[in-house]
């Protein structure tokens, strides 16, 4: 149930631009990127594991107080929330742009008449009260390993359908001669043969305007940092080395998942893919029933991860203002209640705020990643165990500096997007 709450966390709707990605990478440069975030962040678990396990504290926010006194303590929440809230809005903007097109097409509607059931506010509404704020209502994380486990199912159909349609889709889209066709091979089309060849091959590598943006976008795909330390506080039989098992064998499910998904994904479009891969499908045949189901399965897996964010946003906000009192419904319940109303307030009344997310993304992404855990291990691991000038501090204070260059260069895209066109193509989780 642990490897299934954590697996969840990890796995967010980026998964879905991954394919672009590599698009604007290679295969190569990808796998090697993807490979070195995954082995990045099963460091950082270790170290914030590792803090943990020096001072008894499987608190993130008690953590940071440990470190910095109460301002460490207050900037972990804040930041906690900031990320989260961010992530559950964009599953709820997920649900409301693609439920009612959903609902829409396995009606067999041509336009949109109007009715309730396809606005994709009262949509969201409905889908809040109906299955997230039940969940959200479970004392304890664990007991939605079960739904976790559903929402990880989805995800693996998902998969199996992008590996099902490569060898269906014709490249390129528009068209269904293949490229040994005698029309492309009596001498008279080579020019259309190159061009076709081109559009409909494999790059190893590649460097283009969108590659830059593609790094950190990847990096923010294993954020799962969170939820670390309150599924370690229900993990049966908690050890440090237990829980670290925990998180290599979730990063390394995620990595396969996140590996095969984007190459096959890149080997059906090539560079016909778009940032949301669905829509690529939808472009090549909007009635598929297949891919309407797989939308479908993508809509129940955003769905059902939305519960298993908001547990650490509720435990960062009860460190802050009820710290160490017992357990409380009432309160428990009412935390709940004011965090989906203001999520579902975000969703509905601002009409586009990725610009506000990525800005949060690439701020709080790297500060949970890199930096927060590579400062905690250094502030906390004594002098007397391991100096300051011992190895594991060396690469942690390189490790915080590498979160820097991320923060850095993810703001200066989003800046440069702004100053350009005035949008920003630097995603969240």
């Amino acid at each position: 149930m642990s490897v299934f709450n954590l697996s969840n966390a990890i796995m967010g709707s980026g998964i879905l631009g991954l394919a672009y990605a590599m698009s604007n990478m290679g295969i190569v440069l990808f796998v090697f990127v993807l490979i070195s975030i995954a082995l990045l962040s099963t460091y950082s678990i270790h170290l914030l594991l590792k803090c943990s396990g020096v001072v008894g504290i499987r608190a993130y926010e008690q953590l940071g107080q440990r470190a910095f006194g109460p301002v460490g303590k207050i900037l972990v929440a804040l930041i906690i929330t900031m990320h989260n809230v961010g992530a559950m809005s964009s599953y709820l903007y997920i649900v409301k742009y693609e439920l009612p097109v959903v609902i829409q097409t396995f009606l067999g509607l041509t336009s949109n008449p109007g009715d309730w059931y396809l606005n994709g506010n009262i949509l969201i509404v409905i889908v809040s009260l109906i299955v997230i704020f039940p969940l959200a209502l479970m004392k304890h994380l664990g007991y939605l390993g079960y739904t976790s486990g559903f929402s990880l199912t989805c995800m693996v159909f998902f998969l199996c359908s992008v590996i099902y349609k490569s060898s269906l889709i014709p490249c390129p889209l528009n068209s269904t001669v293949p490229l040994d066709h005698p029309m492309y091979t009596n001498g008279q089309n080579m020019t259309e043969t190159a061009e076709r060849e081109n559009m409909c091959s494999a790059k190893t590598f590649t460097f283009n305007t969108q590659t830059a943006y593609s790094v950190p976008i990847m990096a923010f795909a294993f954020v799962c940092h969170p939820e670390v330390l309150p599924i370690y506080t229900e993990l049966r039989r908690a050890s440090t080395s237990r829980m670290q098992n925990v998180a290599n064998i979730s990063i390394l499910g995620m990595f396969i998942m996140y590996l095969l998904t984007a190459v096959f994904g890149y080997l059906t479009f090539f560079g016909n893919v778009e940032p949301e891969m669905l829509h690529t499908y939808i472009r090549v045949d909007p009635l598929d029933k297949l891919m309407l189901c797989v939308r479908l399965a993508v809509l129940v897996a955003v769905t059902l991860t939305v519960p298993v964010v908001l547990f650490p946003i509720r435990r960062a906000i009860q460190q802050l203002i009820c710290p160490g009192k017992d357990f409380q419904w009432f309160r428990h319940i009412l935390i709940a209640i004011l965090l989906l109303v203001v999520v579902n307030v975000l969703v509905i009344c601002v009409p586009n705020i990725k610009d506000i997310f990525g800005v949060i993304g690439a701020t709080s992404a790297p500060s949970l990643i890199f930096i927060l855990p590579s400062i905690f291990y250094i502030r906390i691991v004594p002098s007397e165990k391991e100096p300051l000038t011992s190895r594991p501090k060396i690469q942690a204070a390189i490790f915080a500096s590498l979160g820097f260059v991320f923060m850095i260069m993810s703001l200066s895209f989003i800046i440069y997007d702004w100053v350009t066109t005035g949008e920003s193509h630097v995603g969240g989780h």
